[in-house]
């Protein structure tokens, strides 16, 4: 029966198996450590990812390694994007320490647990090369996500949002299941680079593969999150504890481009007309009701959700023109602009949210606009770093977001596609207004409450750092840039 097993490579899976192992070890620890503070689990948590970076780093070889009978590939793009995963991660459980402690029902060793299950489903989604990986780390993170959502039990509103996630969640999940079945059914093969090598011999049945691409599309739209299956958003950003928003609205953003360009451009390069058309549509979409739903926000959190509609709409707009009239001249740097971007608006979400939760104190949530009044007298230095981050957000230069947008346009002029350049620069002014509003409040509005911020050390710096950074790298975007461009390069 096992003659003919083959031991699979278990080095470019490293990382993900010292995650899995340290999880379940980290939650045997926590039920023999009796610390309400829950401070050993906190450490340990750290320490894995520290210790996955580590492994990732010296893991990599910059060639393209498939493993586990060719459903796993390991190659420079996964490599980075799972480093600034890591990284992500770090940081959203820095942010998040006071506020878990100032909320008893919350201070779990399960919120550290699920969220390492969280960070191995995007592991897995990262280095997917199978229809059934992509599924398997796509749920396995979704289903960390619904439980920790519902984590503050005495919230009715975090409950709410919670099976909204789950509810509309299990529908993304059918689509996609579906239209991978319909691909299979067209190519008679589940293995992504496969499907490609089918699709460029020919004979397959079009309409087949239409429809399944149709449903392949629908399901990768709800996981970014942009319009028309953008639905879930407002409702569980608002409805989540501030830090499981931090940790929604940042990390799978990195894992949701992954799976994008694993499906579409490694498997489904040759339909690039057919998911081109659905994908500018979705852009346009979402640029245009993200930005103008944020305009009537009140809550910051709501208004951070509506604007990360249109940030995904916006790095959509590179993976459309990385291939124009069959030819693929263009497609490292719109492939590479649109990773950029991600990463970037990943550095900006964090930043963010890691000053809403630094307001936040036991049994308060400053979420809301008016909770940003005065705050330069509060704290000059943190309304500067939320200054920068709004202004990043909004393009202004010399910021990061800026060069991440510039970059992007960029790509879509020289693929021709002028009218979606214009289209892309009025959005962005209009979303421009909300994002100096907030700035309008900290610097020009009286303080609603006059108490100082207080929070621990590692926080004030780390939000210090996180802040400089959106700030150093809009003066220096090269260094992302060509890291993009470099780790593309190797693994397309």
């Amino acid at each position: 029966m096992f003659d003919n097993f083959v031991v699979p490579d278990l080095l470019p899976a490293a990382p993900e198996l010292f995650l899995a192992a340290m999880a379940l070890a980290i939650l045997m620890i926590d039920l023999l450590v009796k610390d309400s503070r829950r401070t050993v689990t906190f450490v340990l948590t750290q320490l894995t990812l520290v210790g996955c970076a580590l492994i990732q780093f010296s893991t990599s070889t910059g060639e393209i390694t498939y493993t586990f009978s060719n459903m796993f590939v390991d190659d420079l793009m996964s490599d980075l994007l799972k480093l600034f995963l890591y990284m992500t991660v770090f940081v959203v459980m820095s942010y998040s320490r006071g506020y878990i402690i100032d909320r008893p029902v919350m201070n779990k060793g399960e919120y550290y647990v699920l969220a390492l299950f969280a960070t191995l489903g995007m592991m897995v989604m990262i280095s997917a090369n199978h229809f059934l990986t992509v599924y398997l780390g796509l749920e396995l993170l979704s289903l960390s996500l619904y439980a920790m959502v519902a984590m503050n039990r005495e919230s009715a509103v975090s409950t709410e949002a919670a099976m909204k996630y789950f509810v509309l969640g299990a529908l993304a999940s059918g689509l996609l299941l579906y239209g991978m079945s319909m691909i299979y059914g067209a190519t008679g093969t589940l293995e992504i680079t496969a499907v490609g090598e089918r699709l460029l011999g020919g004979g397959v049945n079009g309409t087949v593969l239409v429809f399944g691409l149709v449903f392949l599309v629908a399901g990768l739209a709800f996981k970014l999150g942009v319009v028309p299956f953008h639905m879930w958003i407002p409702d569980v950003y608002h409805g989540a504890p501030t830090s499981v928003t931090l940790l929604i609205g940042s990390a799978p953003k990195l894992a949701a481009f992954a799976i994008v360009m694993r499906l579409l451009v490694n498997g489904l390069i040759t339909q690039a007309q057919d998911w081109q058309g659905m994908l500018i549509i979705l852009s346009v979409l979402s640029m245009a009701i993200g930005n103008l739903a944020a305009i009537a926000q009140t809550n910051l959190k709501r208004m951070l959700a509506y604007s990360a509609i249109s940030h995904m709409g916006f790095m959509l707009l590179g993976i459309t023109t990385g291939v124009v009239s069959g030819d693929a001249r263009y497609a490292l740097n719109a492939y590479s602009s649109s990773m950029f971007y991600v990463i970037a608006y990943v550095l900006m979400s964090t930043a963010s949210f890691g000053v809403i939760l630094l307001m936040s104190r036991a049994g308060f949530e400053a979420e809301n606009l008016d909770d940003f009044k005065g705050l330069n007298k509060r704290s000059p230095w943190f309304a500067g770093i939320m200054l920068m981050v709004m202004f990043s957000m909004a393009g202004v230069p010399f910021f990061i977001g800026f060069f991440a947008k510039f970059s992007v346009l960029q790509a879509v002029v020289a693929a021709g596609y002028y009218w979606l350049a214009i289209v892309a620069v009025l959005f962005s002014l209009i979303g421009a207004f909300y994002y100096l509003r907030v700035v309008k409040l900290m610097y020009f509005d009286a303080p609603v409450d006059e108490t100082p911020i207080s929070a621990g050390m590692d926080m004030r710096f780390l939000i210090s750092v996180n802040g400089l950074a959106v700030a150093a790298l809009g003066i220096f975007p090269q260094i992302i840039m060509s890291l993009c461009a470099y780790a593309l390069l190797r693994s397309l």
